[in-house]
């Protein structure tokens, strides 16, 4: 599934979009960055409540297909813009990591 199709189908909203057609092929959840950067496989989708510039730079590092800010956490604009000038896909989720985390197990 791509991360277009997962916006499409599920409970998500699109923060930023710059690589649409970037297959998920696993899901991540952990919220230290160091831990994410050494265990997250490329494709992941990863979900996280962190909400600072570093995210970016480890979803990139990763190379995860998107990042999944879950329990309704808001990016500010700087980490909008950097994620979309490095590629980096990005979601918003109201649920918290679990209830994220169901809804991509039944899509998925």
């Amino acid at each position: 599934m791509t991360v277009r199709e997962l916006v499409e189908k599920a409970p998500f909203k699109a923060a930023v979009l710059p690589d649409p057609d970037r297959e998920i092929t696993g899901v991540y959840i952990g919220d230290l960055l160091s831990w994410v950067m050494g265990r997250a496989s490329g494709g992941d989708a990863w979900i996280t409540i962190m909400s600072n510039v570093n995210i970016v730079a480890v979803a990139s590092l990763a190379d995860t297909a998107c990042v999944i800010e879950a329990e309704g956490v808001t990016p500010d604009e700087e980490i909008l813009a950097t994620a979309s000038a490095k590629g980096v896909n990005i979601l918003l989720a109201e649920g918290g990591a679990y209830e994220t985390a169901i809804a991509l197990s039944k899509l998925l």
